[in-house]
């Protein structure tokens, strides 16, 4: 940090924006407020850069809000409030809950994901993460086989052929590719992108097949099919494989193998185009073993392509403080996980939630319309500096400080590595940790 005139230029800062958590922006703020991201992708200067809050008259979507808010029936207006109504308000609500949801997390640190574990341990309360709807199989197959895989620098360093299946992250992760892969120059990787085999999978030509030197497209929902077949292939029983699975050539099929196999160190990012389509978890799974014989040839690793910046940091919190990554039951004494009956959508759908608080997070543009019309029936507390659908169907909205911009706190990258973020400008606002303390407080006086 060094200060230029009326000027202070914070170097080395984290975005707060993807999993990628870019670790080089240069920000330069004047009088409080920041003008400048210098190096972050639009995504991540938008973010860094959006901080204008209004009040309850004036918010619209994605637009920062300024005051606490109020309202004693979803039909009314919004009221503004104090922090302190409106945290005794969310406390009553969770407090009289007989089954509460706390649901969210993705864009918070992990700081705040340990308040929420708290929290959701007095209330008996289930608490759950975004990556029930993205990552959430990835977790399950990972219980199964375990993952062979490396960080984004030895990746950078060493990767010759890099596979992106069921993922686009030339617009999901836009410095995905010139920092950590495709065309970032590393150690034994002086020519970059000339010294690569690119290789995209997915359903339909994106952004990111447009890039590759090998764009395989496969039938929807065929992936576990063309997965198992490039196995065969690859055990040398290319013999049993027809002449076309997942409306991918054989010939395609082969072709790709012996591309994997002649790599020096090789990696498949992969993203919801494997974990949300047909087989799911099982996708992934099959993922892992294909890496895993690949192993056998060459050096092959496999990393999740995660979406929000902290969403790995929540599973990583939540797993040392209970044992399991996500979709953790508090209801009966003891922490209790099992995915498919305990995960956010599930308890939504089956109407046994009777409170929720969403945190970090905006569940009403992403979950399934069943689970949105649940929401909107019972009482729902939003902790989020940004107006968003969510807050269409909330009763208490308590804005807090933005994470990595007003506020600091750690953070974990797509793959485990932990980042300090930096707080780069004063808020007027707590941070979603505070907030978190002082609902405990109140929950435990309550009860």
């Amino acid at each position: 940090m060094e200060q230029v005139n009326s000027r202070t230029i914070i170097t080395d800062a984290l975005c707060p924006f993807c999993g990628c958590l870019c670790d080089d922006i240069t920000v330069v703020v004047e009088n409080n407020k920041i003008i400048e991201a210098k190096h972050a992708c639009k995504l991540g200067s938008a973010k860094i850069l959006g901080q204008c809050r209004l009040g309850a008259k004036n918010i619209g979507t994605h637009l920062t809000i300024k005051e606490p808010l109020l309202r004693a029936d979803k039909n009314e207006d919004f009221r503004e409030v104090s922090y302190d109504e409106a945290i005794y308000e969310a406390a009553k609500i969770l407090a009289a809950a007989k089954r509460p949801l706390l649901y969210g997390w993705a864009s918070a640190s992990c700081e705040v994901h340990e308040k929420g574990i708290i929290l959701a341990e007095e209330l008996g309360a289930i608490i759950d993460n975004t990556s029930s709807v993205c990552h959430g199989p990835t977790g399950l197959a990972i219980h199964e086989k375990g993952m062979p895989s490396a960080t984004l620098g030895q990746i950078k360093n060493r990767a010759d052929v890099i596979v992106f299946w069921g993922c686009n992250p030339v617009q999901a992760h836009p410095r995905h590719m010139s920092r950590y892969s495709s065309f970032a120059r590393g150690f034994f990787t002086e020519k970059g992108r000339r010294g690569r085999k690119i290789i995209s999978v997915d359903v339909r030509k994106t952004h990111t097949s447009g890039a590759a030197d090998e764009y395989m497209e496969v039938q929807q929902g065929s992936d576990y099919l063309v997965i198992s077949a490039l196995r065969a292939i690859l055990s040398g029983h290319s013999d049993v494989v027809p002449e076309r699975v997942g409306n991918v050539a054989k010939e395609q099929l082969i072709k790709i193998i012996d591309t994997l196999k002649s790599a020096k160190y090789g990696v498949i990012f992969f993203g919801m185009g494997l974990t949300q389509s047909k087989s799911r978890y099982k996708n992934v799974d099959n993922a892992i073993s294909l890496v895993t014989e690949l192993n056998s040839f060459t050096k092959f690793v496999l990393m999740p392509m995660r979406g929000h910046y902290n969403v790995t940091g929540f599973n990583q919190v939540c797993s040392w403080e209970t044992g399991y990554p996500t979709a953790v039951d508090f209801s009966r004494g003891a922490p209790y996980y099992n995915p498919g009956e305990t995960a956010a959508n599930d308890v939504l759908y089956r109407d046994e939630v009777d409170a929720a608080m969403i945190i970090a997070a905006d569940a009403a543009s992403h979950f399934p319309a069943n689970s949105v019309r649940r929401l909107a029936r019972i009482p729902v507390i939003q902790i989020d500096p940004h107006w968003n659908s969510t807050t269409e169907v909330a009763s208490v909205v308590i804005p807090t400080a933005i994470c990595g911009v007003e506020a600091g706190g750690t953070a974990y990258r797509m793959d485990g590595v932990s980042l300090r973020l930096r707080k780069m400008i004063e808020s007027d606002h707590p941070g979603d940790e505070e907030i978190l303390e002082r609902i405990i407080w109140r929950v435990k006086e309550i009860k």
